[in-house]
C-alpha cells in the first residue's frame, strides 16, 4: 500500500495542467537516465531516454518517473534478463522519485547560472521505497533548465534477486547518472531581477 501512495503524487503532478501552475515550473518527457555495473568480470551499462520530469521551482520540489523497459543494452539478452529477472517490469513498471531541494534558497533555483544543489526525498525502485539524498547540479540556460546528478544505488536494498550463477558479474553497488533539459511550462517561467538577470 506504501508504494501505491508513493506513486500517486508523482502521477497527479505530470497529469495536472500546467497553464495555471506557479511560476517556475519545468517539465521534460524525454530525460536521460542511465547505470553502469561495473566488475572484475564485466561492464554492464544501459541507457534511458523516456524519464518523464517536473522541477518546480516556487515550491522548490520535483518528481521524476522513470519507464523501466525503456532501458536499453548493448545485448539484447541482457535487456531480457534485466526486465523479467531482476525488475520484474511487468509488475513494477515504473522507478520514481518524489522530493525536494534543501540547503538551498528555492528563490534563487530561477536564477540564470549554475547551483550545486542537494536533493532529499522517496526513491521507489522494484515496489521497495528508500528515503535518499542526492547531490546535483541545475543550470538556467538558454531558457532550458538543466539538471544532472550522480549516485548510488545497491540493488540489494530494493529486494532485486541476482541469481548466485551471474552474482560475481553484477556490481554490488550501481552508479546512476541523470541528465535532464527541461521546458519551462506555458505562463510560469521564472522573473529576472536586477541582480539575477536571464541570459
Amino acid at each position: 500500500m506504501k508504494r501505491i501512495f508513493s506513486v500517486v503524487p508523482v502521477l497527479l503532478l505530470l497529469a495536472t495542467p500546467w497553464s495555471g501552475r506557479a511560476q517556475g515550473t519545468f517539465m521534460t518527457k524525454t530525460g536521460r537516465v542511465s547505470f553502469l555495473s561495473t566488475t572484475i568480470l564485466e561492464d554492464i551499462e544501459a541507457r534511458n531516454n523516456a524519464a518523464a520530469a517536473v522541477f518546480d521551482l516556487n515550491t522548490g520540489q520535483l518528481a521524476l518517473v522513470i519507464p523501466v523497459k525503456e532501458f536499453v543494452f548493448k545485448r539484447s539478452l541482457m535487456q531480457e534478463h534485466f526486465n523479467e529477472n531482476y525488475m520484474e517490469s511487468d509488475k513494477y513498471p515504473k522507478a520514481t522519485f518524489t522530493g525536494r531541494f534543501t540547503g538551498a534558497d528555492a528563490a534563487t533555483l530561477g536564477w540564470a547560472g549554475s547551483h550545486e544543489v542537494q536533493v532529499e526525498g522517496e526513491l521507489t525502485l522494484h515496489g521497495v521505497s528508500h528515503h535518499v539524498k542526492v547531490p546535483g547540479a541545475l543550470e538556467l540556460k538558454n531558457g532550458q533548465l538543466l539538471a544532472s546528478a550522480v549516485f548510488n544505488v545497491a540493488p540489494a536494498d530494493y529486494n532485486i534477486e541476482v541469481p548466485l550463477l551471474v552474482r560475481e558479474n553484477i556490481a554490488k553497488i550501481v552508479s546512476i547518472r541523470v541528465a535532464l533539459s527541461c521546458d519551462v511550462v506555458a505562463g510560469s517561467g521564472p522573473k529576472p531581477t536586477r541582480s539575477s538577470p536571464l541570459k
